[in-house]
């Protein structure tokens, strides 16, 4: 049976979203896939049923690592609105609360002051890396992705937010989802048009109107976060300039903001050379970007391999693509891990660091971007 794409005018409210393999919520409008006609663990193949016909619409997970199983599905619809996630009363969520930290916060100081003996070498071609630790979490009772969902959207201003299956990817994943709300647009497609929206570079925001301008207004001029951000910006020029004609990138990054934090952002835009360059196509060719992984890629993600180990699915990205290759991708940040069970999650947060990052400051820009999870799902700190 051949999966169908659907246009609707107004979303389906986040308690639908429970028998769904895939939901992302965004300011422009919500993508909801419904049933499933086929899954995919493949990227390649999951792109070749697309482009043959095989499939309509492909919607999912892609993991931090291009070598490890992607989780897709080519669902038998895929509805797609013009509006996010509607404003809703979510059920209450049973007590959840933190009981192991992965790792300990010494081992993370201590993880990135290895990293930082590296990147002040002058005999090291390592220039940032990107480093990430995870929260175990307990619900009291088991805990439903689509009341999850509907937290997340419904305290973030923006209206984003994803779920997604992550079955497809094999056993080690059945049953669990990915589910998160993400500000980060890694690649989106309409038509030949293409655009991006990178994020590198942040700072806490404060609850002061005059302190947080102040905030804003120093890491626009940091030097720091000035030259992380570059680095994302270098890396995505290198890769979208061969895919596209007119593209435009300011020289300079402007300001975006969270409820938590501040970010140096980078409005990318360009226009295909080829049409039949999907969004998924897109997707492959852009992760990961350094602001996710570091410079140079491969050095980094050796790094990132020998000190974490297995990401998984965070730091990846979440999003769909249909037949005309439209689509959208986002990068798998401010997100957790629901297990099968209902009651355990791991939530995940990481920041860049390079030569003259601080291993304090590094710890505590983590535990703030957990915020996004944890304040989402009522959890005390």
């Amino acid at each position: 049976m051949q999966s169908s794409v659907v246009d609707t005018p107004t979303p389906d409210c986040a308690e639908r979203t429970v028998a769904r393999p895939f939901v992302l919520s965004r300011p422009h409008g919500t993508v909801v896939a419904e049933g499933i006609d086929d899954r995919f663990d493949c990227a390649d193949a999951a792109a070749a049923a697309l482009r043959t016909g095989h499939v309509r619409a492909l919607a999912g997970a892609l993991p931090f690592d291009p070598a490890h199983p992607v989780a897709l599905t080519a669902p038998h619809t895929l509805r797609r609105t013009s509006t996010p996630i509607g404003a809703s009363s979510p059920a209450g969520l049973p007590a959840i609360r933190v009981v192991h930290t992965i790792p300990a916060e010494e081992t993370h100081i201590d993880r990135v002051t290895t990293a930082l003996a590296r990147l002040r070498s002058a005999d090291d071609d390592l220039v940032k890396v990107v480093l990430a630790r995870a929260l175990r979490l307990r619900s009291e009772h088991p805990v439903r992705a689509a009341d999850l969902i509907a937290r997340l959207v419904g305290n973030d201003p923006a209206r984003n937010g994803f779920a997604v299956d992550l079955t497809p990817a094999g056993d080690a994943w059945r049953g669990r989802q990915l589910i998160g709300s993400s500000p980060e647009v890694l690649i989106r497609r309409r038509g030949d048009v293409v655009t991006a929206h990178p994020l590198a570079g942040s700072a806490p925001r404060h609850a002061d109107p005059a302190a947080d301008r102040a905030a804003a207004e120093r890491l626009a001029a940091s030097e720091k976060n000035l030259a992380e951000h570059a680095h994302v910006i270098r890396a995505l020029r290198a890769v979208l300039e061969p895919l596209c004609t007119d593209l435009d990138i300011p020289d300079l990054p402007s300001l975006t903001s969270t409820k938590q934090l501040w970010h140096l952002g980078t409005p990318v835009s360009g226009r295909l050379r080829d049409r039949s360059t999907t969004a998924l196509d897109l997707a492959l060719a852009v992760h990961p970007t350094p602001a996710i992984c570091g410079t140079p890629t491969e050095a980094a993600r050796d790094f990132i391999r020998d000190v974490e180990g297995d990401r998984g699915f965070y730091a990846g990205a979440v999003g769909w693509c249909d037949s005309d290759g439209d689509g959208e991708w986002m990068v798998t940040i401010r997100c957790a891990v629901l297990d099968a069970d209902g009651t355990t999650l791991t939530a995940y947060a990481g920041g860049g660091i390079v030569a003259d990052s601080d291993p304090a400051d590094e710890l505590a820009e983590t535990s703030i971007k957990f915020g996004t999870v944890l304040d989402a799902f009522g959890v005390r700190r």
